[in-house]
């Protein structure tokens, strides 16, 4: 790596991969997906430019990890797929979840909004500046059937967690209202990726997991995240120990599903045994069941 690119990535710890990655809409008429400036159904996201290593491998890394998140974790996605321009470059798009296929806009709002937190009152970092379980607490407060979605919650922060996406920030997390019902669910997930692809020096996680000045033995000694702090945050969010454990045990026990997938994915040979290092390695820090007690 370059000296400087490496001092920038050092020093560009709350740059996010969204502030290099434009973002196109598009509508679909026939057969053909046009640029739009209005009534887009669908986003297109080419390859970024920007200080971030190995950008041109953006498209096939969210393309890959949001199947990893549906297909192998059951986590509820944004339709998406990879697509190639007629010059070979690639690209990812994904399909609006906030239109209704009658084209009816629904009400989402992101937990930036919900929270009340904008830059011009809380400063540029404000994206970050928050905790997970000062999420689980919102959604307490505006989903009546919290029980349920704060499980899906905490299966979503774990799958950040140990995909490596550092950028996973209160933007990343939305709730929209289901018109049948009027009640407010959490939206499918969107923007999942291996962030430290990009960044090596990202942490783990882009918000606190937790709200106060709580921290496990282990934190205060390597200030990582292992087993014993998610069993805390799922606790505090109200999930049964079973469930908890059985959400991370499903990560030990798909890896060799999840390196399947990245072995198939459009990934570049190189990057995909980073991506599954850095899956494997995490799986290893937060996956240790058989010492924990998840009483």
């Amino acid at each position: 790596m370059p000296e400087f690119t490496d001092m920038k990535l050092r020093a560009s710890s709350r740059v996010s991969i969204s502030g290099v990655q434009i973002k196109h809409p598009l509508k679909l008429e026939k057969t053909k997906l046009l640029l739009t400036e209005s009534g887009g159904e669908y986003i297109l996201k080419p390859v970024p430019h920007g200080t971030f290593l190995h950008l041109d491998q953006a498209p096939a890394n969210e393309h890959l990890t949001m199947q990893i998140a549906k297909q192998l974790f059951n986590i509820e996605t944004a339709q998406n797929a990879s697509i190639y321009f007629s010059d070979g470059a690639p690209a990812y798009i994904t399909k609006r979840f906030d239109i209704s296929p009658a084209g009816e806009k629904y009400s989402v709002e992101d937990f930036a909004q919900i929270a009340q937190k904008s830059a011009e009152s809380d400063g540029a970092d404000y994206k970050y500046n928050y905790s997970y379980e000062g999420i689980a607490d919102l959604i307490k407060r505006h989903v009546a059937a919290s029980a349920i979605e704060l499980e899906k919650f905490f299966g979503l922060v774990v799958f950040n967690c140990i995909i490596s996406n550092g950028d996973a920030h209160l933007k990343n997390f939305s709730l929209f209202r289901n018109t049948e019902y009027g009640d407010y669910l959490l939206t499918p997930a969107y923007d999942l990726l291996c962030m430290r692809i990009y960044s090596p020096y990202e942490s783990d996680m882009a918000l606190d997991l937790f709200k106060d000045d709580y921290e496990s033995e282990s934190y205060k000694h390597g200030s990582k995240y292992i087993t014993e702090d998610f069993l805390e945050f799922g606790k505090r969010l109200g999930i049964k120990p079973s469930r908890i454990s059985g959400i991370l045990k499903d990560y030990a026990r798909k890896e060799s599903q999840v390196g399947g997938k990245v072995t198939k994915s459009f990934l570049s040979p190189e990057i995909k045994i980073e991506y599954m290092k850095h899956f494997k390695d995490k799986c290893k820090r937060i996956v240790q069941l058989q010492n924990a007690n998840p009483a």
